[in-house]
């Protein structure tokens, strides 16, 4: 990658998805530098532009500020809790155990797990997960499943890292396991957000919420 003086760099990238839809060879990234010594690349890219403003391709992010954005009550949904928690073991009474990004104790309503994903695949006025199938995010709509069995609310929350896009959806051409899941996590009582995240000149803030578009159709576009 190209810094803005000329000089090339190598960049870690910290997404073990396809960037389907949110890379080309020469598109306008943003890079954060690291001190540390014993990183070996120094280098990480943030966000790439496609034309249509800021997309976050580093994973690392949604948790982040969707963490700060319950904390400081702006998805009402998740508000009212008077402890927030972050990377959280859970095991299922029959099932495996796993980490739970988020959560959220001492409220008026019953304790929550949230799952974050980033979300950055664009196909026309949908915004889909996952852009490669997603044995993980399977498990994770699992351990929500039984997070709601065992009395709590299971949430999974989609942020969606870019400005274009009106629904969500899954991405049923890519991996129609997920989607199947999703539906049946949902018909089980998880919870399912979208919200957006919006990207300002030098930070990312939690934006509105999304609608959810969860209907499978008989053909869709092929990548």
């Amino acid at each position: 990658m190209a810094l803005a003086g000329g000089a090339q760099v190598r960049a870690h990238v910290p997404n073990t998805g396809t960037l389907m839809t949110c890379w080309v060879p020469g598109a306008p990234v943003q890079l954060s530098r690291a001190e540390s010594p014993k990183r070996k690349l120094p280098w990480t890219l943030e966000r790439v532009d496609m034309g249509g403003g800021w997309i976050g391709v580093n994973t690392l992010r949604p948790n982040q500020v969707m963490a700060e954005g319950i904390a400081a009550g702006c998805i009402p949904e998740l508000a009212g809790y008077g402890r927030l928690r972050r990377e959280v073991a859970f095991q299922a009474e029959a099932g495996e155990a796993g980490r739970i990004d988020i959560a959220l104790e001492e409220g008026s309503r019953p304790p929550a797990l949230v799952e974050v994903k980033n979300v950055t695949l664009l196909d026309g006025a949908h915004l889909r997960f996952p852009d490669a199938r997603s044995e993980r995010g399977r498990k994770h709509l699992a351990l929500l499943t039984a997070a709601v069995a065992s009395g709590r609310r299971g949430v999974m929350l989609f942020a969606l890292n870019r400005p274009e896009g009106e629904r969500f959806g899954p991405a049923w051409d890519i991996d129609p396991a997920y989607g199947e899941a999703l539906l049946a996590a949902a018909a089980a009582g998880v919870e399912l957000l979208a919200v957006r995240m919006v990207h300002t000149a030098d930070g990312i803030a939690v934006g509105a919420a999304v609608a959810l578009d969860l209907v499978r159709r008989c053909a869709g576009p092929r990548w």
